[in-house]
């Protein structure tokens, strides 16, 4: 079969210990006089706000900061920070955080540009054309929301995170400085880092490019798992092996730090072209459920999904083993792929990533539900290598359970 794909990341990237200095120059490019930072009080506290509001200042642009980010972010949040947009007029947007905040930065992008609600524009490709001019500034390795074509934001009514997706999402420019990342505690960087490998594995054991089941007239920005995702998702998950322990343990060692920066940044480029699938899925109803950081809800799930799509990806699982340093070596390509999953679940125990989903406060009688909700997801689970039922995801989250 032919296999046609393309590949989008954000329009420019800075990356580099100090990118952050560049900001105000690179606003002035885009023709900005006024800047509004969307970020939130704990970044405020730390000094972070102030570090990307002085370059900006410097060069000679208005800045005000909508300050209400949170984690997980609700579309009430949203809107909120649509109104304080709205009413400053900047001619630039800078999404400082981790994904949580980059993502309210790209709502607020989209209804500063198109009008209308967060639900407009929920699902795939429904956004009509550019949002608003929007800088990214990560300041977690995790997300990659620098240079992804998708925001999730939490459905508070319907106790669900949703997703938009659009190539029209992709930021401006994504500003990566990893200096801007040591301030992360261990656990943002744990759970963050374990997001990153998700990313870069669900993309990597995707379904191929040439059997991605999309429907006639529809379109997605997921395509399936092609050669420029697999260069991008590989060297991901070997930088995570390498790095992630490192950074946890030593929230000031920068090797690991910009280890983990790249990490996440290439994983965000392999997934928002190839796509997440099944982990995501499952984590989003979960997330919703018990209010879980996206990070430790797939970095919990990962193995149980990784163990159920092996048989129709041995191969590519062999390879992740390899990739996460494990010893294959005289292995058959089926016990190869096993370690694959023996060594996300020591590094997940190692980064103190809870193993089991009653650790997060998931009841038994919650999961058919969250089975059934996940179920639902059509737009990420048609990238998953296995098809499943309803009543396979519950055994999944009866396995985590």
């Amino acid at each position: 079969m032919r296999t046609v794909w393309s590949f989008h990341i954000a329009r420019s990237v800075i990356f580099g210990r100090d990118a952050v200095l560049q900001i105000g120059e690179t606003a002035r490019r885009l023709s900005a006089k006024k800047a509004l930072i969307v970020t939130d009080t704990i970044l405020e506290k730390a000094g972070l706000l102030e570090r990307v509001r002085q370059p900006l200042v410097a060069a000679g642009l208005n800045v005000s900061a909508f300050t209400g980010g949170e984690p997980e972010p609700s579309m009430r949040a949203g809107l909120a920070c649509y109104e304080q947009a709205k009413a400053f007029q900047p001619d630039v947007l800078v999404g400082l955080g981790g994904g949580s905040n980059m993502d309210l930065a790209k709502l607020a992008a989209t209804l500063l540009k198109h009008g209308g609600g967060p639900r407009d524009y929920v699902g795939d490709d429904k956004i009509p054309g550019p949002v608003f001019p929007l800088i990214c500034v990560p300041t977690t390795a995790g997300t990659g929301s620098e240079v992804s074509a998708a925001t999730v934001i939490t459905d508070t009514e319907n106790q669900i995170k949703v997703g938009i997706l659009s190539n029209w999402l992709r930021p401006t420019v994504a500003v990566v400085d990893p200096l801007m990342t040591v301030s992360s505690p261990p656990k943002v960087t744990a759970d963050s880092g374990i997001d990153a490998l998700t990313h870069a594995i669900e993309a990597y054991t995707a379904i191929d490019n040439a059997d991605f089941p999309l429907p006639a007239g529809e379109r997605s920005v997921y395509q399936g798992k092609h050669p420029l995702g697999d260069i991008c998702a590989e060297r991901a998950i070997t930088l995570v092996g390498k790095f992630l322990r490192r950074a946890v343990k030593d929230g000031n060692d920068l090797e690991a730090r910009e280890g983990m920066a790249l990490a996440a940044l290439l994983a965000g480029m392999a997934f928002s072209n190839v796509g997440v699938a099944l982990v995501h899925a499952m984590e989003y109803p979960v997330g919703g459920a018990v209010h879980c950081s996206h990070g430790a809800g797939n970095g919990l799930l990962l193995p149980y999904v990784m163990r159920f799509n092996l048989s129709a990806k041995w191969k590519a699982f062999a390879e992740v083993a390899t990739m996460l340093g494990e010893n294959v070596s005289g292995l058959s390509e089926r016990a190869a792929a096993e370690k694959a999953v023996a060594a996300v679940e020591r590094l997940r125990g190692d980064i103190g990533i809870p193993g089991r989903l009653r650790d997060i406060g998931v009841k038994r009688e919650q999961l058919r539900a969250l089975a059934e909700k996940t179920f639902g997801i059509k737009r990420i689970l048609r990238v998953n290598p296995r098809s499943v039922t309803v009543d396979e995801i519950e055994g999944i989250f009866e396995e985590a359970f």
